[in-house]
């Protein structure tokens, strides 16, 4: 069996493979994919495999815009930190699924049941219709609240200029200068976030849109931001994000 893995973190993309090869080192991964624009020039290039397992929120979109821009035939595996709604969906539309963290036990299960279902014909998903509902029903954070001393302070998503990750801790910094710690993740705020609203420039740093004052292109590859308020540091939109970048400024989706 040949699979391919749609995931934009690297660990839990490794974590998935091992499960995968636990399961039977047999199969064979054909291509692990970070992103939208990546898989829809991988499926564009190459022959595609027997079982997809795809991550809903990637990076530049939700994963359904792939079947926007090109027909895939494959079975997929759907892995999802979603809610209960969208679980209801990938059950109307008999989609496998697995709910993060993903255990083996449940690997093994999804598994279990593509190989019961090798050899039918899995092309009439109604992928379209389900991208519908998730985007329908999208609830993105809007406010936060962290324990200051004996306190707890509430602030709007608005009030956000940008979220930067430093030495194991996520500090967000909001337009007026202030600063408070959170316990989420970059790559958990990135999907609790609009993507219309923030993006992450570089493995340190998810900004607002509103924040950006400035643009300046250091190179054909290299921008750098001026940010309100400024940070300690540059703000450079890494070499891989810059395609991406220029794409979300001019609100377009890939």
């Amino acid at each position: 069996m040949r699979v391919v893995i749609v995931e934009d973190e690297a660990l839990a993309s490794e974590r998935l493979k091992k499960m995968v090869l636990s399961y039977d080192k047999d199969i064979e991964i054909l291509a692990q994919l970070e992103s939208v624009e990546d898989s829809i020039n991988w499926f564009s290039k190459n022959t595609h495999p027997d079982l997809i397992f795809l991550d809903i929120h990637l990076e530049d979109d939700l994963s359904f815009a792939i079947f926007d821009k090109i027909k895939v035939s494959s079975p997929v595996i759907f892995t999802t930190a979603f809610d209960e709604y969208a679980i209801k969906a990938f059950k109307l539309k008999s989609i496998d699924y697995l709910l993060k963290p993903i255990s083996q036990e449940e690997l093994n299960t999804a598994l279990k049941k593509y190989m019961e279902m090798t050899g039918e014909k899995n092309t009439g998903r109604d992928f379209h219709l389900l991208y519908d509902l998730i985007v329908k029903k999208e609830n993105y954070r809007e406010r936060f609240s962290v324990k200051v001393g004996q306190k707890i302070k509430s602030f709007s998503v608005r009030d956000v200029s940008y979220f930067k990750s430093e030495s194991g801790f996520t500090t967000a910094y909001l337009n007026d200068g202030k600063t408070f710690c959170l316990d989420s993740s970059l790559d958990n705020l990135s999907k609790e976030l609009n993507p219309a609203d923030f993006f992450r420039i570089n493995r340190q740093m998810l900004v607002s849109l509103d924040s950006i004052k400035e643009v300046h292109i250091l190179s054909t590859s290299r921008l750098k931001l001026d940010i309100t308020p400024a940070p300690d540091e540059d703000a450079l939109v890494s070499i891989d994000r810059g395609p991406s970048f220029k794409k979300w400024l001019e609100g377009k989706k890939e």
